[in-house]
C-alpha cells in the first residue's frame, strides 16, 4: 500500500469509527488495514488511533494528522478529477437526503429536468425532516431548512424564505387576532420539534433590528412539516412556516395571515455535504442544479 493510499484509509477509519467499515469502504481484508495503520505509525513515530471493544477514536496527534490529511487528499482528488471526462459527464450512483417538503414541492416537480441534464447519473433519495450522518450513512448530501448545526458539514444556502404566521378562521373565530407578538402569551400554537435533538422550535420575529423568541403555549407538538400544517387548518392553533408552503392555504381562506407587521427572520435552506470529503462531479452536478431551481423561485440566496 502505497503513502495516500494508506492516508486514504487513515481518514476513513477516522470517519467510519471502525478498520471494518473502512476497509469494506475501500475493497481491503481487514487484516490489511490494521497492518497498513501501524506500518503508518510506526513510520510516524506516533499513536494516531485509540482502539476500544466498541469504537475507534483518533488520539490527540491522529485528530491533528487527520485534519491535514482530508484537505491533502481533498486537493489530490480534485486535481486527479479536474481532468477526468466524468467531471464534464458525470456518472454514478447519487444518494440524496431531501427535506420531505421540499422534495415534493420544490426538487422533485422538476427531477425529470437534472435526469435529462445527466442521464449517467443514478439517483437514491430518502425523504424525511430526520438527522442524518451523511458519513455513516453514505448519503453524499442533504437538503435542509434552518441553521446548519453541525460543523464538520459545508452548508451552500440555496435560499431564504419568508415566513407567515397563520391559523384557521375557527381558531381565529374562538381566540381572538393577535395584534402583537406578546400577545402569543395568551393564545395557541401548534410546537414543533426536531425529534432526534428534541428541541422544541420558537416563533421569531425582528423587533427593533434583533430577532426576538417567542415560545406559545401549545397542548400537541408535530415532528413533520406536514402534520404541522395539517393540525393548522384544523383550529389547533397558531404555526409560523414559510409562506410557499401553505400559499394555497392563504387564498383559498383556509388559512389566514397573522402578525403581518411583525415578520421574522428569513428561514434559511441549504445543501450540506461533508467538509473533508472529495466532491465528487455528480455531487457537485446536483449542487449546482439544486441552487439554480430554488434561485428561480425564490431569488438568489443571500450570501
Amino acid at each position: 500500500m502505497d503513502r495516500f493510499d494508506s492516508l486514504r484509509l487513515f481518514t476513513r477509519i477516522v470517519e467510519l469509527g471502525s478498520f471494518t467499515r473502512a476497509a469494506a469502504a475501500l475493497g481491503l481484508p481487514r487484516a490489511t488495514a490494521t497492518y497498513a495503520i501501524k506500518e503508518l505509525e510506526d513510520r510516524l513515530g506516533v499513536r494516531l488511533l485509540e482502539r476500544t471493544t466498541r469504537q475507534v477514536r483518533p488520539t490527540v496527534d491522529g485528530q491533528s494528522f487527520y485534519e491535514r490529511c482530508a484537505v491533502i487528499l481533498n486537493d489530490l482528488e480534485e486535481a486527479e478529477a479536474a481532468l477526468q471526462p466524468a467531471a464534464a459527464n458525470p456518472q454514478g450512483v447519487l444518494r440524496l437526503d431531501l427535506h420531505g417538503v421540499h422534495a415534493n414541492r420544490v426538487i422533485l416537480p422538476r427531477i425529470a429536468e437534472f435526469r435529462a441534464r445527466y442521464p449517467r447519473i443514478e439517483l437514491r433519495i430518502s425523504t424525511g425532516d430526520r438527522l442524518v450522518d451523511l458519513v455513516r450513512e453514505g448519503v453524499d448530501c442533504v437538503v435542509r431548512a434552518g441553521v446548519p448545526r453541525d460543523s464538520s458539514l459545508v452548508a451552500r444556502r440555496i435560499a431564504a424564505l419568508p415566513e407567515v404566521v397563520c391559523a384557521s378562521p375557527d381558531y381565529l373565530a374562538r381566540c381572538g387576532i393577535p395584534r402583537h407578538p406578546d400577545d402569543l402569551a395568551r393564545h395557541e400554537a401548534v410546537g414543533f420539534f426536531a425529534r432526534e435533538q428534541d428541541i422544541q422550535y420558537p416563533f421569531r420575529f425582528l423587533i427593533d433590528g434583533r430577532t426576538a423568541e417567542y415560545r406559545p403555549p401549545s397542548r400537541i407538538a408535530v415532528s413533520d412539516a406536514e402534520a404541522y400544517t395539517t393540525c393548522a387548518l384544523q383550529g389547533c392553533g397558531l404555526i409560523q412556516v414559510p409562506r410557499f408552503r401553505v400559499e394555497a392555504y392563504l387564498c383559498s381562506g383556509q388559512l389566514v395571515e397573522v402578525l403581518a407587521d411583525w415578520p421574522g427572520p428569513r428561514l434559511p435552506v441549504s445543501v450540506l455535504y461533508p467538509r473533508h470529503r472529495h466532491l465528487a462531479p455528480r455531487v457537485r452536478a446536483f449542487v449546482d442544479w439544486v441552487a439554480a431551481i430554488y434561485a428561480e423561485r425564490f431569488g438568489p440566496a443571500p450570501g
